[in-house]
């Protein structure tokens, strides 16, 4: 029996190969044909052949996509946040406003009017002191303001047939101007001069300018500032004006009994001689 199922084993091995040497032949055969087209360069160049392609041989490539739009990486959703109704031709362009205060100007000093030569072009002074209306003293310098007539500080004037001390008023007006500020003037760069007339200024300010349309220095003649002493004596500013009022000041304290008469000699009467104590005992012989 065992003999039987070997033998039969044995023949069926040639029949399984030929089985499958004939299914492979089967599938082969009904294989679907791929028919590539050929174009004939003869109806290329003949546009009246029917052979010739309808379509470009490109036309199977697609179109470049249109740009796209910028992503922004914050979206603004148009209903929250409306953009502005004016449009640019709407819009109108308008001359700034004025600075509110003269602060607001603050910049480096003018040029001087007059170019000096050489060294001539400006020296900064640190800690003026006003010795008079229009006259300055600093690093070693004296300098009279030009365009002004330096009001002295011992000058008066008259008010009602009144004198007062316009010149102490005016150089105290001066003193209050300055203040510790540095003045720009056109001086060399060494002092140690005799007064020197020149123009100053603080900042934009021009410090003859200053001190006479206040009122507490007079224009020199043919100066620049004429017109700026005309305003100041008809708006009666500084000197040209009155008195100022000194009724809130304390009263000075009057004089109680004569002065006391200095002595002829600081020595005592006895001449300065030494007289030992009575109490004490004379010293050891």
């Amino acid at each position: 029996m065992r003999i039987l199922q070997t033998a039969l084993a044995v023949l069926a091995i040639p029949v399984m190969a030929a089985l499958v040497v004939t299914g492979g032949r089967a599938i082969k055969g009904s294989e679907s044909t791929i028919t590539v087209d050929r174009i004939d360069p003869d109806a290329l160049a003949d546009p009246s052949s029917e052979s010739q392609p309808d379509e470009p041989a490109t036309s199977a490539i697609p179109a470049p996509a249109a740009p796209q739009p910028p992503v922004h990486s914050r979206a603004i959703d148009p209903d929250v946040v409306a953009p502005p109704a004016l449009s640019d031709s709407e819009l109108e362009r308008v001359e700034p406003r004025a600075p509110l205060s003269d602060l607001a100007l603050a910049g480096p000093p003018k040029p001087p009017k007059t170019k000096m030569p050489g060294d001539w072009n400006g020296t900064k002074l640190f800690q003026p002191v006003a010795t008079a209306a229009g006259l300055i003293e600093s690093k070693g310098y004296a300098v009279a303001v030009s365009g002004v007539d330096v009001v002295k500080a011992d000058e008066t004037c008259s008010d009602a047939g009144k004198s007062w001390a316009c010149g102490t008023r005016a150089r105290t007006a001066f003193r209050a101007f300055l203040r510790g500020r540095a003045v720009a003037c056109t001086v060399p760069p060494d002092g140690g001069r005799d007064i020197i007339t020149a123009e100053c200024h603080i900042g934009n300010q021009d410090i003859g300018q200053w001190l006479v349309e206040n009122g507490w220095a007079r224009a020199a003649q043919g100066g620049p500032y004429v017109e700026d002493e005309n305003k100041a004596r008809a708006a009666k500013k500084g000197i040209f004006g009155p008195a100022p009022k000194l009724d809130g000041l304390p009263a000075l304290p009057a004089a109680s009994g004569p002065a006391p008469v200095a002595p002829d000699s600081i020595l005592p009467a006895d001449g300065g001689a030494v007289t030992p104590p009575v109490d004490q005992p004379a010293p050891a012989q």
